[in-house]
């Protein structure tokens, strides 16, 4: 009788680990574990699920045959040695740092896309309430207005340096056809000759004013596509934060009006706490955007009337037949002339 009982305690089942160690693991630690790693790789997911039960690397190797004494028992783990273990423990937590982390994250953006997105639907059906900025954002709105008319600034310049590229090569190419034709055509040598240099001083010319527009094409593209751009990119940064300012404060009201037990306290309490972290992250941005406005407003003043008056000036002196003021024009404004085609920058885009 007593060596049945023996060989029914031997062959008993003896849980382990993922230390190699013999012990137990509660059905509600198992659980827990599983829910907080669902982003470890497949087989960590495995190794995770199975826990509790055999693990083919670290379990027990019988030395003697079925129902034996306890004794011949041998771990694995003694055969592999113990630098084994160490480094997978320490690889799977470092996985399971990892997997919380990231499912932290996930939680968060997912919240705050939900609250986000409900918001914006209030707001649009006319059901939620929006933090408005009447000043600021009638900026915002003028803003928008001038970049557009700016737009189009940029864009009918643009078509005049084509279109003037394209009438002094022509007139390049007509200079070139009259000094070829004086030289074989001696009876027509003085007429074709005088044609000759008109058009090669009108093309001259021409250079210059094109090197004029191209300044003032340069400049605008980079006052529009740049400057505003970017200070319109804060202003998008700036309109989201709102978003999600007002999407936590809507929160907080709904927790505040409700019932009040030790439960709805603690939420309202973490709900406060995101609410003050996003108005703050508001009020900042808000800031950011008031002083971008500002310096956006002094330097468009400033690109704008310098370009203007460059312009304005080359215009009138080429259409005048004034090289002498043309060319005084373009070393005003510190303009690199440069002959139609070329692909140099302009001044303003090497500094």
């Amino acid at each position: 009788m007593a060596d049945s009982i023996m060989s029914k305690a031997a062959t008993m089942e003896i849980p382990i680990n993922s230390n190699g160690d013999t012990g137990t693991l509660t059905e509600d630690d198992s659980l827990e574990q599983v829910r907080e790693t669902p982003l470890l790789p497949l087989k960590a997911d495995l190794q995770q699920v199975m826990v509790s039960g055999p693990n083919l690397n670290e379990t027990s190797i019988v030395s003697g045959g079925y129902g034996g004494p306890a004794g011949g028992i041998i771990p694995t783990s003694s055969i592999k040695g113990s630098s084994n273990n160490n480094s997978g423990n320490s690889t799977e937590e470092v996985s399971r740092g990892v997997a919380v982390e990231k499912l932290d994250s996930v939680k968060k953006w997912g919240i705050n896309t939900y609250k986000c997105t409900k918001q914006m639907f209030s707001e649009r059906f006319g059901r939620g309430s929006r933090t408005v900025d009447l000043e600021l954002e009638a900026q915002i709105d003028v803003l928008r207005e001038t970049k557009n008319k700016y737009e189009i600034i940029l864009r009918l310049a643009t078509a005049l340096t084509s279109h003037f590229l394209s009438m002094v090569q022509t007139q390049q190419a007509l200079g070139d056809t009259f000094t070829e034709l004086s030289q074989k055509s001696p009876e027509l040598q003085d007429e074709f000759g005088y044609n000759a240099e008109t058009q090669k001083l009108l093309c001259k010319n021409g250079e210059a004013l094109l090197s004029a527009i191209n300044f003032f094409v340069s400049s605008v593209d980079t006052l529009v596509n740049k400057t505003m751009e970017d200070t319109l990119m804060t202003v998008k940064l700036y309109e989201n934060t709102r978003l999600e300012f007002d999407a936590y404060r809507s929160d907080l009201e709904e927790l505040s009006l409700g019932h009040r037990d030790a439960a709805a306290m603690v939420r309202i309490e973490m709900a406060q706490h995101d609410y003050q972290i996003h108005r703050d992250k508001y009020e900042r941005l808000r800031s950011d955007v008031m002083i971008k406005l500002k310096f956006l407003e002094e330097n468009k003043v400033k690109v704008m009337h310098k370009q203007l008056l460059l312009f304005h000036n080359a215009i009138s002196a080429y259409f005048a037949g004034n090289q002498e003021q043309l060319e005084q024009t373009l070393i005003q404004f510190n303009v690199k002339l440069k002959p139609p085609g070329s692909d140099k920058p302009s001044w303003l885009e090497e500094q």
